[in-house]
């Protein structure tokens, strides 16, 4: 197989390197600000695993899915329950994080057997109930055995650790303090690489070519022999796969686990970062997740000093202005650039040649 880096030339090369360096030196930048910043740009990462997971369901197969946070909160659980004083297990997240994977990739294969028939807004009133239900479960599942705490979730739960070296607190390599976050930051950055190379392998190989097709005109792939079936399961079992492994994670930086970080609000939001970035697209879904997942942070730290600055008093609550901003801008992007800001190749013609 040839070298895709051989296929770039000297300037994408030389871009590479730059971004490369920049995402190395990234937390310690931010570390100077302060840590929640880099705290913020490890859930970001968070975010960005989350929607190249949906983005396999929804970008590559076509099967718009609205209670993706369910398999966030199922691989949240199962690392909590197995690594945590509820059930006294403290299993090492190496062990954990593949298990959490698996369950959710069950889970995705449960949700997609039955709606394998479905299609447009009843398949997504299907995958919403489905989120909402985990919710519920999850929240429920105290009585008459507590397999879950109910709404008082998981705590204490524990961090990574590698060897000696324990996430949760601070150490010292070649001289640079490498606090908790910063480590967590450049673990999940190796995650992130590892699942961008296993998305543009799917995206290229026969299985991708057969979502695509399903994508396209599932009737028209039926009759050219795909197992139209199988391959919207392993759709949903792929992307729920990811969904597990960033709850895992989510689980462990957090310490705690509770219902209320799995509403249906979550569900939307990924989606939209996929829309906005372009459905289909790692580098457009990746530049969707990074945008919507600071923005919020961005509003929260200026809003209020710009108001009281301008005014004397705060006027309009941040996340209010946030939501409007939000809802101003996907409005924006559906009329000016409707498959995304950096879509696919296949959905920009289609788009343009419908326009026309």
């Amino acid at each position: 197989m040839m070298n895709p880096l051989k296929t770039l030339s000297r300037r994408e090369k030389l871009g590479l390197l730059l971004i490369a360096g920049t995402l190395l030196v990234l937390p310690f930048m931010l570390a100077t600000v302060g840590t929640a910043w880099v705290r913020i740009t490890n859930f970001a990462v968070l975010f960005v695993l989350l929607s190249l997971g949906l983005n396999i369901v929804v970008g590559f197969a076509g099967l718009l899915d609205l209670g993706y946070i369910a398999f966030f909160a199922v691989g949240a659980y199962v690392y909590g329950l197995l690594a945590s004083p509820h059930f006294g297990i403290h299993l090492p997240f190496w062990v954990i994080l593949p298990i959490g994977a698996a369950v959710a990739g069950l889970a995705g294969a449960i949700l997609g057997a039955p709606t394998l028939r479905l299609r447009g807004d009843y398949l997504a009133i299907v995958t919403l109930g489905f989120g909402e239900i985990v919710r519920i479960f999850m929240n429920n599942l105290s009585n008459p055995i507590n397999l879950t705490n109910g709404p008082k979730g998981i705590n204490r739960i524990d961090h990574f650790q590698i060897g000696n070296v324990n996430f949760a607190g601070t150490d010292t390599f070649f001289g640079l303090n490498f606090s908790g976050p910063i480590k967590y930051y450049y673990f999940l950055l190796v995650v992130l690489m590892a699942v961008i190379i296993i998305n543009r392998r799917l995206k290229h190989s026969r299985i991708g070519r057969a979502w695509v097709a399903i994508r396209e005109d599932e009737v028209a792939a039926k009759a050219a022999g795909i197992n139209t079936r199988n391959i919207k399961l392993l759709a949903f079992s792929m992307g729920a796969t990811f969904g597990g492994v960033a709850g895992g994670m989510f689980a462990a930086i957090q310490g705690f686990v509770s219902p209320e970080s799995f509403i249906l609000n979550e569900s939307i939001m990924v989606l939209a970062m996929v829309v906005l970035g372009g459905m289909g697209n790692i580098w457009g879904v990746i530049a969707g997740a990074v945008l919507l997942s600071f923005m919020p942070e961005v509003l929260r730290y200026t809003v209020e000093p710009v108001q009281h600055a301008l005014f004397g008093k705060m006027l309009i609550d941040p996340e209010v202005l946030r939501m409007l901003i939000f809802g101003f801008a996907l409005v924006l992007t559906m009329r000016f650039r409707p498959a995304g800001l950096w879509p696919e190749a296949l959905h920009r013609r289609e788009m343009t040649e419908n326009r026309t």
